[in-house]
């Protein structure tokens, strides 16, 4: 056998395990960058489960003080327990309304929550749904006029009409 012969294919080996160790380097770095995309994935839920978890308390905090406020004006101690229990009931309360205006928006096609798919949220309860539509109401008449959609009546009137 000629060593020449030999010599390049030892070489051709060589470059091939070069190469092989480079592509393997190039995949350990991908799964680095994906580790570390992963962790700041995670970095981010976490950040985000400490945020709610603020606002509920602060949340939970309010309604004890209205029901305490409440309890007081009426001339009454309410317990600890059952404060506790209408805070908790609260938050439920208002989470699952919050759910149910975002499944109102996305159903129309949206992906932001309006005054109306709120207004939708009330409908087992006609005497809140009465309050947010006055609420509602209200909210449109300190509207600026400048802010105001304006639509025409018709095309034979030319006046517009503020909604």
């Amino acid at each position: 056998m000629d060593p020449d012969l030999d010599l390049d294919m030892d070489m051709e080996t060589l470059a091939d395990d070069a190469n092989a160790a480079l592509a393997d380097d190039s995949g350990g770095e991908a799964e680095r960058n994906e580790a570390a995309e992963a962790e700041a994935e995670v970095e981010r839920y976490e950040a985000a489960e400490a945020e709610a978890d603020i606002l509920r308390d602060r949340f939970r905090l309010a309604v004890i003080s209205i029901a305490t406020a409440e309890g007081k004006k009426a001339g009454m101690t309410v317990a600890d327990p059952v404060v506790s229990c209408i805070a908790d009931l609260a938050f439920k309360s208002a989470e699952q309304l919050a759910k149910d205006a975002e499944l109102f928006a996305q159903h129309a096609g949206r992906k932001s929550v309006r005054m109306d798919d709120v207004i939708l949220t009330a409908h087992r309860n006609e005497h809140l749904m009465g309050l947010l539509r006055t609420f509602s109401q209200e909210l449109k008449g300190k509207e600026p006029a400048s802010e105001r959609k304006r639509k025409k009546s018709s095309k034979k009137d030319e006046t517009v009409i503020e909604v």
